[in-house]
């Protein structure tokens, strides 16, 4: 597999740790995935689904057309300060040779010693926006949930940066955990929206490397950049966040991004890592609404995994906005898929 090096830049030192590894069981798949439908949908999801529809898909609408203007895009991340975490978390900043991370533990969880399960979080915005204010909250919540700390990467981003560099910031954090004297079993990978492209990704070039994390969760996830089949997708008129134009601008700016960025004496290359499954990827869990154009990606995810006898779950939430998870507790629907998110984390590292 050659795709994780061309997409990564400069390709990355392996971090190992000193003691035996543990000898590893890998579930296989039956060549089927798993698909569960939760039909109920509450009036609070209903409501926020309508009011993103109203709001953001408009917005994204006008942005979706001059993609290139210099939008603020980081106000997202900065305005979301105002999102104060619960009483009694634990934040702590991470340095990363080129960006940073922040380390989060909810009330009652242990320290991040390496001794138990850590989570490896890759947050979304379309690999432009948001960061660890933003997802504060879903941090918080899963971290309860998994009884686990979360380190969530503030990784590089479009137009300043690229798709590559972002994985390669992901991997530095992976390192970062080993170095702490994680073993790879102990770690599971997670994201959402973009966040799970960056997961993906970065579960296939630990593979290439040996490294074997012990899951991989992705909420509403982006894993496959072309746009044609999303904008094909019957979704696309149900979604209430991403209008068609959408993806046609986040191709442009990736693109545009990858171009500036000369690796090996040619511009990076655009990674789909969906064309990439190999036996032997980490067992996966995927949470998607059933309204948005998304569900494409997760259900494709879901079919070439289990083809290549990777364990695969898809649990679809009809009604929802997409990434409703991060509106918990607000949403019930959130609250109860972050607590079977942790429940799989747990169960995952057990």
């Amino acid at each position: 597999m050659t795709a994780p090096s061309k997409v990564s830049g400069e390709p990355r030192t392996q971090i190992g740790v000193g003691g035996a590894r543990r000898n590893r069981k890998f579930p296989v798949s039956d060549g089927a995935p798993v698909e569960i439908v939760e039909t109920s949908t509450s009036l609070r999801g209903r409501l926020v689904s309508l009011s993103a529809r109203m709001t953001v898909r408009p917005v994204l609408a006008v942005c979706s057309h001059v993609p290139n203007l210099p939008w603020p895009w980081g106000v997202v991340d900065f305005a979301s300060r105002a999102l104060l975490p619960k009483a009694g978390t634990v934040r702590a900043t991470i340095g990363l040779p080129n960006a940073d991370a922040q380390l989060v533990r909810a009330p009652g969880v242990l320290p991040a010693d390496g001794r138990r399960r850590v989570v490896l979080y890759m947050h979304g915005g379309a690999f432009l926006t948001c960061g660890v204010n933003s997802h504060n909250r879903i941090v918080t919540t899963l971290s309860t949930a998994a009884d686990a700390p979360v380190l969530v990467v503030n990784y590089r981003m479009v137009p300043k940066h690229t798709v590559g560099m972002a994985v390669d910031d992901c991997q530095d954090a992976y390192n970062w955990l080993r170095l702490r004297g994680y073993e790879p079993d102990q770690i599971v990978l997670a994201g959402d929206s973009a966040g799970g492209y960056l997961a993906l990704t970065l579960a296939q070039r630990l593979q290439a490397a040996g490294e074997h994390p012990a899951a991989l969760v992705a909420i509403s996830p982006l894993l496959q950049l072309a746009k044609e089949p999303k904008q094909a997708h019957p979704n696309i008129k149900t979604d209430a966040m991403f209008p068609p134009k959408a993806f046609d601008a986040l191709v442009s700016l990736v693109a545009r991004a990858a171009a500036k960025n000369i690796v090996d004496g040619e511009p990076e290359q655009i990674y789909e890592p969906l064309d990439h499954i190999e036996p032997g990827l980490p067992r996966t869990l995927i949470h998607v609404s059933g309204s948005e154009v998304l569900l494409h990606d997760a259900r494709l995810a879901a079919r070439r995994l289990a083809a290549a006898g990777v364990p695969a779950e898809v649990r679809v939430w009809r009604g929802q906005v997409h990434d409703f998870q991060i509106f918990a507790p607000i949403i019930p629907e959130a609250q109860r898929s972050l607590r079977q998110i942790g429940e799989y984390i747990r169960e995952a590292t057990g």
